[in-house]
């Protein structure tokens, strides 16, 4: 009897282009779910969770860091980047769950945080042990004035000087977040090389790519100059609160760097060695946000996209706003690609932000969420935000976060926006966790919880999903270009192109009922959930209306 012939078939195609117009669901693990009862999310938790966020129909996972950490800034300050910490389980453990999330046809990015690590780094115990250990170039070091004051007026986004005296080298080392987060000095190839093989070490396991905290911040200037002065008319309150005195210099010389470009292209360079890696990158500029994001992902050779704070600050979103942020993007980054948020873990959200005294709240959630997921570029969504939820008031007691208790109380920190998920209404903790959470669960959260929408079609995460499934059935709405109509008022029209697809998106982001002219003619599409007609070339929308088409 012959043996059976093997048959050889073909692995299936890779598409390295994934990242383009995905939909990527942050995830902040304390905050998701609790698996072994001590009130604080796990990764055991987010495998439980993994189904709900495959049935929204989102592309990939953002998980913020679960790194080995003090947990000063909570996991922001990494000890330990190819560990995880025990308060959120095991490499293992980590393991089950991308088995899981690839088995759910989900991508998985995790977040690394390499412009600084934790004061309790081997890397920086040993830098600061003496002047001319193999490791002393390692950081960013200083000496003081003659008069004992830091080298120069570089300020910390978490308030005071950006620079900590250490008494072992009598000299000050640079911190642009918390004293306990000493910046690496990436002059230093040595650092280069040691950041590179701690991104390996996740490529190896099977990550798909990174989300790269800070990403503007690798370098300094070696110069040491001080920041100049902002004038106030130039000043906003994106990246930092209007409270924080950061705001008052322009920040020419402790980030933004020209040198970044060439670490950024040595980054790319690995993840080309993986078929598929991709990362996005944070940009914390107030003044250039756009053009820094335009630098870092100029062609092929750099970072596949990133994002600015643009829709992440105070100001309310607006027809204006969005026309002007997307058309300042199409013309200094026409070969870049951006991935557009309006929540995440370091801003209030924005349910909140720009939902408090709308009339129809969900209404207007639903407009925005269609909007966001039809604009040109990657979306990320946070994690319920797909419920409504708006910012949690805590009482100062309750705060955890060190820039909220820095601040407070004109400036209340970013626990609002980390409370933990909602899953069920009435259950103890809202399904999150059998004990204490590390922060309190929102009553008024708690009456948003998954399950008292799941299954209701006027539900805003019904609406997440009929939308996702929508904009999946159209790629024109997350690869193609982007032109804009004439419209006025509360209303933005463009379309949206790719190949022989060409979809018109119309949206009312007012309370009052408005028309657009298309300019042409469009078949209506169905399936987004939206009521809006079009009449003889005009688009009639209700109050936080939307309208798609299709044109020949």
């Amino acid at each position: 009897m012959q043996a059976a012939r093997k048959i050889e078939r073909p692995e299936p195609a890779v598409d390295r282009d994934w990242w383009r117009g995905a939909v990527i669901y942050q995830i902040y693990p304390r905050s998701f779910q609790d698996s072994n009862g001590d009130g604080i999310g796990d990764l055991r938790g987010i495998v439980r969770r993994l189904p709900y966020i495959a049935s929204l129909g989102v592309d990939a996972i953002w998980i913020s860091p679960f790194f080995k950490s003090p947990m000063k800034d909570f996991g922001y300050d990494v000890s330990d980047y190819c560990d995880v910490d025990p308060m959120f389980g095991t490499l293992a453990d980590f393991d089950a769950l991308l088995d899981e999330a690839h088995r759910l046809g989900l991508k998985v990015m995790i977040d690394q945080v390499i412009s600084h690590t934790s004061d309790e780094h081997p890397w920086f115990k040993e830098s600061r042990a003496s002047r001319d250990n193999p490791k002393a170039e390692w950081f960013v070091w200083a000496d003081a004035k003659p008069d004992g004051t830091p080298p120069n007026n570089w300020l910390s986004i978490f308030g005071g000087s950006a620079w900590q005296w250490d008494t072992r080298r009598q000299q000050y080392y640079l911190h642009n977040f918390l004293a306990e987060q000493p910046d690496l000095n990436f002059h230093n190839p040595a650092v280069q090389d040691a950041v590179l093989e701690a991104t390996r070490f996740w490529l190896e396991r099977g990550v798909d790519g990174f989300r790269l905290d800070t990403i503007n911040f690798y370098f300094h200037s070696l110069g040491l100059e001080d920041n100049p002065p902002l004038p106030a008319e130039r000043r906003n309150d994106s990246i930092a609160p209007s409270v924080n005195p950061y705001n008052y210099q322009d920040h020419l010389y402790d980030k933004s760097r020209p040198e970044n470009l060439g670490f950024l292209e040595r980054f790319r360079a690995l993840l080309d060695e993986y078929p598929a890696a991709a990362a996005v990158g944070e940009v914390g500029d107030a003044q250039r946000g756009l053009d820094i994001v335009a630098a870092y992902t100029a062609g092929d050779h750099r970072v596949q996209m990133c994002y600015a704070f643009d829709f992440l600050g105070p100001e309310k979103i607006s027809a204006a706003k969005v026309r002007n942020v997307l058309e300042t993007f199409g013309r200094v980054a026409s070969a870049g690609w951006s991935c557009w948020a309006f929540s995440n873990h370091d801003v209030i959200r924005h349910a909140s932000r720009w939902g408090e005294g709308v009339g129809d709240r969900t209404a207007y959630l639903k407009v925005l969420s269609a909007l966001l997921m039809s604009l040109r570029g990657s979306v990320c969504i946070y994690q319920g935000e797909e419920l409504g939820l708006g910012e949690a008031e805590l009482a100062f007691e309750d705060l955890q976060d060190p820039y909220g208790i820095r601040f407070w109380p004109e400036f209340k920190g970013r626990d609002g926006c980390r409370t933990p998920m909602v899953w069920e209404s009435k259950a103890q903790n809202a399904g999150f966790s059998a004990a204490k959470p590390w922060l309190p669960v929102s009553p008024e959260q708690k009456a948003l919880a998954v399950d008292t929408q799941a299954g209701d079609e006027a539900s805003l995460l019904e609406h997440y999903r009929r939308f996702l499934a929508f904009r999946r059935a159209h790629p024109a709405l997350a690869k193609g270009d982007i032109a804009f109509l004439p419209s006025e008022g509360d209303t933005v029209a463009f379309t949206r192109r790719e190949g022989n697809e060409e979809i018109v998106c119309v949206f009312n982001l007012g309370a009052q009922p408005a028309a657009v002219e298309l300019g042409g003619s469009a078949t209506p599409l169905s399936g987004h959930g939206f009521s809006a007609k079009a009449e003889a070339g005009t688009v009639r929308l209700g109050a936080y209306d939307a309208w798609f088409g299709r044109r020949a």
